[in-house]
């Protein structure tokens, strides 16, 4: 038999449109290659949306790409993950199994001991599956899981969790897999990676999540499982837009769009997703002073894609107090603003005083929270006269 293992699709997951786009084309490219390569089955190991509960135009394009799988009479089958499990035990996959489109082969007996799992039986296989919940908390039930054996059957377990062999440094409870139950293959989500230990596998996401998965992965994958083939795992890497990385040290913010700007230059951007990592410590201006919107022309211009800019690693030289002469006590936040605006020299300055004196307006009795944040914002931006 040969089926597809896929997990962490997360539709819905990016908030800039372009990259939610790209992350709906990879899973359409995924779904292209089972219907192509006329698959027995698939298995979706958690996380098909970002959330229990996603946008309806998510929704609607997930619908149609379930429904070419039920054309093609593929049948589906999988469990729900972290971000798309809900307490209530109620989510979307739910809409999606009475449609029938898929089985969600979550099937339990729970006793104060044991949590004994039913298997779905299909042509000769029996697939058991237990879904990921909120910040780990299955590792626990995991511990008690047992299969409901079906002498003969090839053993399929689905999971969503954390694995001991794979978590690596990471400073979070894992499964020890000496205690989960015996199966021919485990079907594994929720780590973003590549990783296999024996027939443990995690196939990486299908498309990355963030800046720091796009720089490693650069696209998303899954597996195919063919169990004839003495080779039976094979890697199915989804290219939808290559990637680059720019990465720039600043030392001023005075310069520093010109600098980004001239870096962009340099590179062959045209329908790339440009990774721009900022770095380095700024002796003057801070990330304000830099005009992101001038760098955007520039990617634009170039006809990149899509542009992430990742400012973690660019930090302010902090300004020393230590030695400043308060002439006057009463007036130490004017004579402050003019010390920092004197070792940072930069247009945006003019506006502290008036944002600072904007900011310090009270709460109104009876004013709700939402409308007293709306009435700071709306002053803020007529100040800045955005």
């Amino acid at each position: 038999m040969k089926f597809a293992h896929i997990s962490d699709v997360h539709l819905g997951g990016w908030k800039q449109q372009p990259l939610q786009d790209l992350n709906f084309q990879s899973f359409r490219k995924a779904i292209d290659i089972c219907i192509e390569r006329k698959l027995d089955f698939v298995l979706i190991a958690g996380d098909l949306f970002d959330s229990a509960y996603p946008p309806i135009e998510i929704l609607k394009e997930t619908f149609a790409e379930f429904r070419r799988l039920k054309e093609a009479k593929l049948p589906c089958f999988i469990i729900a993950g972290s971000h798309d499990y809900s307490i209530s035990g109620k989510t979307f996959l739910d809409v999606l199994e009475k449609a029938g489109f898929c089985k969600n082969v979550m099937n339990i007996e729970e006793s104060e001991t044991t949590i004994l799992l039913n298997p779905i039986i299909h042509n000769g296989i029996a697939i058991y599956g237990y879904p990921g919940k909120k910040s780990g908390l299955e590792i626990q039930d995991l511990r008690k899981i047992k299969l409901n054996d079906t002498p003969g059957l090839f053993k399929i377990f689905m999971l969503h969790t954390t694995i001991d062999k794979a978590k690596g440094n990471l400073p979070i409870d894992a499964i020890e897999t000496d205690l989960l139950p015996e199966a021919d293959y485990y079907a594994l989500g929720h780590l973003h990676m590549d990783f296999q230990y024996q027939n443990f596998v995690y196939p990486g996401p299908i498309f990355p999540n963030n800046f720091q998965e796009l720089e490693d992965l650069q696209n998303g994958s899954f597996y195919i499982v063919d169990t004839d083939n003495k080779n039976s795992l094979q890697k199915v890497e989804l290219k939808i837009k290559n990637v680059i990385l720019i990465e720039v040290e600043l030392k001023s913010a005075t310069n520093a769009t010109e600098q980004i700007i001239s870096e962009i230059e340099k590179r062959d951007v045209e329908d790339k997703i440009i990774l721009l990592r900022l770095k380095g410590e700024l002796e003057s201006g801070t990330n304000a002073d830099i005009k992101f919107s001038q760098i955007e022309e520039t990617t634009a211009r170039k006809k990149s894609y899509f542009m992430l800019k990742n400012t973690h690693e660019l930090t302010t030289k902090e300004v020393e107090m230590e030695n400043i002469e308060i002439k006057n006590i009463d007036n130490i936040e004017e004579e402050t603003i003019n010390v920092y605006s004197q070792q940072n020299p930069v247009d945006f300055n003019q506006y502290i005083p008036q944002l600072i004196h904007s900011l310090s307006i009270d709460k109104q009795e009876g004013e709700k929270i939402e409308s007293f944040t709306n009435r700071l914002m709306e002053e803020s931006k007529k100040i800045l006269k955005f």
